[in-house]
């Protein structure tokens, strides 16, 4: 019967739940405890009057949830639909509350996030690991951002789709996204990771090859008598930057009644050329696509993003919309798609969504009008993470309604000892002493040694700490201890895990080097930004 977790009357507002377990019980007791239910099959007349009389709450809808309204110590705010009561769990179970709308959330909708492919476009922090796996904001890992969207948004069913370097991947997935048994969503969420496979196809026995090939190789799943609740199925890529809502995603797919519904960005005259754009009607299906065009086909995609929801000024601003590489299928469809209709196309953005909107499918758009970014090069993850330590971030990780989750790691706090610290972020078992941070991100576990200057940097941290014992060891035997050791200048450079920089090394490729490859020695150099490799060993007085 405890189903709604025990808070401190003054706790913060997070107090909830901080971890994906928490997310999840959080999740499914805001909707199954804000549900509107007034004609439960198996609840007494008299334990409803009871229930309804002990607990009301004001109407909140999802916008108030993901942008103002205040979580009380006393009562949670449902992010789904409209709530008139709310009826206390206690001795009911959570199936028994849930409205329909709610019960949607955790039956009839399933995510897919893709891994992506080789991730090249990130080498060389992709070399030992998978793109969502890849360290990001300090403490967390790319994957956790539609991981967590999923949970903040009741999406309990969620399938990962794996092929590279996921070792990493694939253990973070099952230390932090443990549902066990799914009783918290009872006993229907899960999470899944789909390794690829040489499945038989088309063309003999394949490695996926791409991404609508990727689900198409276990599209038989979604046919599975435990997605037989499933009515809509939304894909994902692991490798973007937001928060977002997804149920208001599929909402809106279900109004509309659309066999795609399409992510759409609004996008300026400057960048909309870097992007596959959409043009779409005066009810916002989809009519044409364009990938990156330039000059007169650029003025071509131009459409009136009033019909998206964008007031007047901002439509005029931004009379493009661009892709955002997910999207929401009829489960049905998807199927048809995959294995029938189009059984030889293996992309979704480049062929079998075009295909489908000139055969006469419903597509729609949904428009997203807030921060994303694709974190797909080594030049958009550099300035994604330094991003995360200005004063005002463009995006935060924590948000007290609709937080980021990650691996519990039970590390001690930072310690910073005589520190010069500005416009910086320092996770958690952190040692800084007597140096400068400036316009940076110090990962977890990192060392930093006296007299060290950071600047305009990412150090992603360390996997474990060296004693004292083991440092003095390594030393004697002419070895770097890990972390930064002291009176090293670091700037513009990525630091990737367990790098063990030397004494008084300066690492800022101030000739200005565009692209240097010399994994030999542990450094590469890619848009100009230094990346010294995971495990890489770095001489003391070393300059590059």
């Amino acid at each position: 019967h405890d189903l709604v977790p025990s808070r401190d009357p003054n706790a913060g507002e997070d107090s909830v739940g901080s971890s994906p377990a928490g997310a999840a019980r959080a999740a499914q007791v805001r909707r199954a405890s804000n549900a509107h239910n007034p004609t439960t099959k198996d609840m007494s007349a008299a334990m409803f009057a009871q229930s309804a009389s002990a607990c009301r709450s004001t109407p909140v809808g999802r916008k108030d949830f993901f942008t103002g309204s205040k979580l009380s110590a006393s009562r949670v705010s449902a992010p789904r639909a409209m709530v008139s009561r709310t009826v206390k769990a206690t001795g009911v179970s959570v199936e028994e509350t849930q409205s329909p709308t709610a019960i949607s959330n955790s039956k009839s909708v399933a995510a897919v996030i893709l891994g992506g492919g080789a991730g090249t476009r990130l080498y060389p922090l992709t070399k030992q690991r998978a793109k969502p796996a890849v360290p990001i904001g300090g403490a967390y890992r790319l994957i956790d951002v539609p991981m967590s969207n999923c949970l903040n948004s009741g999406i309990s069913k969620m399938y990962i789709l794996t092929q590279f370097n996921s070792v990493s991947l694939n253990r973070h997935l099952a230390r932090t996204y443990n549902f066990g048994n799914g009783i918290m969503y009872g006993g229907n969420g899960f999470v899944e990771v789909l390794a690829a496979t040489q499945t038989p196809g088309l063309g003999g026995k394949e490695w996926f090859q791409g991404t609508a090939d990727a689900v198409r190789q276990y599209s038989w799943l979604f046919e599975d008598i435990k997605n037989k609740d499933v009515q809509d199925i939304v894909i994902l890529s692991g490798d973007h930057l937001y928060r977002m809502d997804y149920m208001a995603f599929v909402d809106r797919h279900r109004e509309v009644d659309a066999d795609i519904t399409i992510g759409c960005l609004p996008m300026d005259d400057e960048r909309a050329s870097d992007f596959g754009l959409m043009k779409i009607d005066d009810t916002g299906r989809i009519i044409e696509f364009a990938e990156k065009p330039t000059g007169d086909a650029l003025k071509a995609m131009q459409v009136d993003t009033t019909v998206l929801g964008l007031d007047a000024e901002a439509a005029a601003a931004n009379p493009y919309i661009a892709s955002m590489g997910i999207y929401v299928f009829k489960k049905d469809a998807l199927v048809n798609f995959l294995n029938k209709d189009y059984p030889q196309d293996n992309d979704f953005g480049g062929e079998i969504i075009p295909k489908a909107a000139a055969d006469g499918f419903k597509v729609q758009a949904y428009l997203f009008n807030d921060y994303w970014e694709d974190i797909g090069t080594i030049k958009s993850f550099f300035e994604a993470n330094l991003n995360l330590a200005k004063n005002p971030p463009q995006f935060e990780f924590y948000d007290a309604r609709a937080p980021i989750y990650t691996s519990p790691r039970f590390l001690p706090p930072a310690k910073i000892e005589k520190c010069h610290v500005k416009d910086a972020i320092i996770s958690h078992g952190c040692s800084l002493s007597d140096c400068t941070v400036e316009d940076a991100i110090v990962g977890l576990r990192s060392q930093v040694g006296k007299g060290c200057t950071i600047k305009h940097a990412m150090i992603i941290g360390a996997d474990y700490y060296e004693s004292d014992e083991q440092k003095a060891k390594v030393i004697a035997e002419g070895g770097v201890p890990v972390g930064i050791g002291e009176g090293s200048v670091i700037s513009n450079a990525i630091i990737d895990k367990n790098a063990r920089i030397g004494k008084n090394c300066t690492i800022t490729n101030a000739a200005g080097v565009e692209d240097l490859v010399d994994e030999e020695n542990g450094v590469y150099i890619r848009s100009g930004i230094v990346t010294i490799l995971r495990n890489a060993t770095i001489p003391d007085g070393t300059t590059i």
